[in-house]
């Protein structure tokens, strides 16, 4: 193992499910010697030592933090990455790399050449393809990353040894790499991601405001457990990934209106061929979708 592809000392700012998960394997696999995690929450960080996903405890972006640190995964909802970049541009060792794990990276990537000019070379725009409904440092768990898609957004500055070794770190804990530039991931993801997000939020606010919602809602089954299972995601950082990707995300708000029309006419008419066609087409790109993941 070449000393690229080991760390010495590992920041993990934001200690939760995505963090910790990767700190956790890092660990078990021998790829880092120490983890040094940063959070406002200090009950987190007691759970978070007691668990074993840190060794060391730190709850503001400091010196003491940062001393000896080759690499800081940045690990806090996506909103908050200017204000880090901010408090670490002082205390970053001159030789550490940087990345992150949200899901929007134009925004990243701003933010890092904004607030770290001089880091901006190391610093490498991530996004790990995993997650759950669990936050903090409780939801880390083991093997989280094991044949998941991370995505990679290099730049025109990128510091290539850092971008390798930010890949084979993740290649580690078993994810799968793959590189686009930041505007065709942020599209790909408003359409795959963020779109179903806002769909379900904006359904489960039908029924609220619907007279008999309440009542609706006592016969619901599968399909609404299904439809409305992202509904029950984080508001503060779904609030900052629509804002973050808004551009993408109104584009495809009004593609989606115009299928609600399209809908809509077919029910007007009676046309039910029309229908037919339009469920068997979904249906098939479904089917295949999960024959091949």
């Amino acid at each position: 193992m070449g000393a690229a592809e080991r760390l010495n000392k590992l920041v993990l700012i934001g200690v939760g499910l995505i963090g910790g998960s990767f700190a956790l394997d890092l660990k078990r696999l021998g790829r880092v010697a120490q983890v040094a995690g940063v959070d406002v929450d200090g009950d987190n960080l007691q759970r978070a030592l007691e668990r074993g996903v840190i060794d060391q405890a730190h709850r503001a972006i400091d010196a003491a933090a940062l001393n000896g640190a080759d690499m800081v995964l940045i690990a806090t909802p996506v909103a908050a990455l200017p204000a880090v970049c901010r408090a670490l541009q002082p205390v970053l060792p001159p030789d550490a790399l940087v990345s992150d794990v949200g899901s929007t990276k134009r925004s990243a990537l701003a933010a890092f050449q904004t607030h770290l000019p001089q880091h901006f070379s190391r610093c490498v725009a991530a996004h790990p393809i995993a997650g759950s409904d669990r936050s903090g440092a409780l939801a880390a768990q083991f093997g989280l990353y094991r044949g998941k898609k991370l995505i990679v957004c290099p730049h025109s500055a990128q510091h290539r040894d850092s971008l390798d070794t930010v890949c084979a770190l993740w290649q580690a804990v078993g994810a799968e790499i793959y590189q686009m530039n930041a505007d065709e991931h942020d599209a790909v993801f408003a359409a795959v991601s963020h779109l179903p997000h806002l769909l379900a939020f904006a359904y489960v606010h039908q029924l609220l405001d619907h007279p008999q919602g309440e009542h609706y809602l006592q016969f619901a089954g599968s399909g609404f457990r299904d439809f409305t299972r992202i509904a029950a995601s984080h508001p503060q950082m779904w609030a900052d990934i629509a804002l973050e990707n808004r551009a993408a995300l109104l584009e495809l708000l009004n593609g989606q209106q115009q299928q609600l029309a399209q809908l809509q006419h077919c029910l007007h008419t009676g046309d039910r061929a029309a229908l037919l066609r339009y469920f068997a087409e979904a249906q098939t790109v479904r089917e295949n979708w999960q024959n091949h993941h």
